[in-house]
C-alpha cells in the first residue's frame, strides 16, 4: 500500500511516461485542508473499456509490465479516496491523452499524510525517456492564491547538463528553496 500521496503522484507520474507521453502536466494544490491533484498527458490513453476496468486490481492491459498480472496504482488510490472521502476522477482517450484528477481532504483521520511531493516530480523528472514534465505547485488559504511556482524538466536540467549526482543534488536544493518559499508566503499571508 502506497504511504502518502506522494506515492500515488509517483505512480501516476511513471504510468505517464511508460505511457510515451512528450507532455506531462503535474498540478499539485492545496487550499486550506485540500489538497488536489492533476495529472494530464498525451500518452497511449485508454479506451473506454479500459477505462471503465482501470480501478480493478486484477487487471492489466498486459503491455506495460508483461510479466505482472495485477495493476494496483490506480486501485490502492481509488480505496484511499473511498477510505478518506475524496475525490478521483479518470478521463481519457484512446491515442490522445489521460487527464486523472484527485483531491484529499487532510483533515480526515484516514487520509494519508502529504509527503514529500517535490522530491516526487524531481524523481519523475529523472526517468531516461524523452518527455516534458511541467510540474505547477500552488498553495492557497482562504480561497487567495498565496503563491505559486512551476519548474520543467527541461529548464531544470538543461543547464547542469546530463543528470548527475551534482545535478540532482542541485536540483533538490532548488525545490527545497522554492518549497519553503512557498510555505513562508502561506504562513505570512
Amino acid at each position: 500500500m502506497h504511504a502518502a500521496i506522494c506515492d500515488f503522484i509517483s505512480d501516476c507520474l511513471q504510468n505517464s511516461v511508460e505511457a510515451n507521453s512528450s507532455y506531462i502536466k503535474l498540478l499539485y494544490d492545496r487550499k486550506g485542508n485540500v489538497v488536489t491533484t492533476i495529472i494530464e498527458d498525451n500518452g497511449k490513453g485508454m479506451t473506454k473499456e479500459q477505462l471503465e476496468k482501470a480501478r480493478d486490481p486484477f487487471y492489466t492491459d498486459g503491455t506495460k509490465h508483461v510479466n505482472r498480472k495485477i495493476g494496483l496504482g490506480i486501485p490502492f488510490l481509488h480505496q484511499a479516496i473511498d477510505l478518506s472521502g475524496g475525490t478521483l476522477d479518470i478521463w481519457s482517450r484512446k491515442d490522445v491523452g489521460t487527464k486523472l484528477e484527485f483531491s484529499f481532504d487532510m483533515s480526515n483521520i484516514d487520509t494519508p499524510p502529504e509527503g514529500d511531493i517535490s522530491s516526487a516530480a524531481l524523481q519523475a523528472m529523472m526517468f531516461d525517456e524523452d518527455y516534458e514534465l511541467e510540474f505547477i505547485r500552488t498553495c492557497s488559504l482562504n480561497g487567495i492564491d498565496k503563491d505559486q511556482y512551476i519548474i520543467k524538466r527541461s529548464e531544470l536540467f538543461d543547464t547542469p547538463g546530463d543528470i548527475t549526482a551534482d545535478s540532482i543534488t542541485l536540483a533538490r536544493r532548488y525545490f527545497k528553496s522554492r518549497e519553503e518559499n512557498l510555505n513562508k508566503e502561506a504562513v505570512n499571508g
